[in-house]
């Protein structure tokens, strides 16, 4: 059983992944901004908490992580205003990770996205771009640390079924179901081999245990 703290845990992803890790025994935290959402988290089997990523100070993101084995970074500004993705997407995710680190919590997996990369190629002029650059930024952060960090880089989320079944490393990026998300970060928490790695993925033809498992 390990605690997992969840950040972003009324997104459409972590809403899919916490009932997977209850089911198998973990307890969960769900970190959620909005106290009209935490109902619908408790569904879940998530222990709902309220915290506010974008303002709280490092120290704060410290005191909530502290007594958690592992993080799930799966929050966004949900685009739109370029200061405020910057501010969550690339600001909040960098102190989370020095919190981590304060607080005695290796283990941290980032739901980023499969083109995030400083070459990214994602125009100024395009409203993407903000985002694009904050979780480029943030991900090289990331793997710059101590911390026992995976960056997760689905593909295009969809809402599709989950199958159970992806492809690691395809040649371009196609599309994913947010449940094989969700999928994919409950088994990367336990599968040793993704410890230090960047995995882009797509909907495919392997098994999830066994494409994560493969180097």
């Amino acid at each position: 059983m390990a605690r997992i703290l969840i950040v972003g845990g009324h997104g459409k992803v972590a809403l899919l992944l916490a009932p997977l890790l209850v089911s198998r025994g973990d307890e969960v935290t769900a970190v959620i901004r909005n106290p009209a959402h935490a109902a619908e988290v408790r569904i879940t089997g998530a222990d709902p908490v309220v915290f506010d990523i974008e303002r709280e100070d490092r120290p704060g993101l410290a005191r909530l992580i502290a007594g958690h084995d592992e993080v799930v970074w799966s929050a966004g500004a949900g685009g739109g205003d370029p200061a405020r993705t910057h501010a969550v997407d690339f600001e909040a995710a960098v102190r989370s990770m020095d919190a981590a680190k304060d607080a005695g919590v290796r283990r941290y997996v980032m739901v980023s996205y499969f083109g995030s990369s400083p070459e990214h190629g994602i125009p100024e002029t395009d409203s993407f771009h903000a985002y694009a650059e904050a979780k480029a930024a943030a991900d090289k952060y990331l793997r710059a640390t101590s911390l026992d960090w995976t960056v997760l880089g689905p593909s295009r989320l969809t809402l599709g079924e989950g199958t159970g079944r992806i492809v690691v490393e395809p040649p371009a990026s196609g599309e994913v179901s947010r449940a094989n998300v969700a999928q994919v970060i409950a088994q990367t928490l336990i599968e040793s081999a993704t410890l230090r790695r960047t995995i882009r993925f797509n909907d495919g033809e392997h098994p999830i245990a066994e494409a994560l498992a493969a180097r």
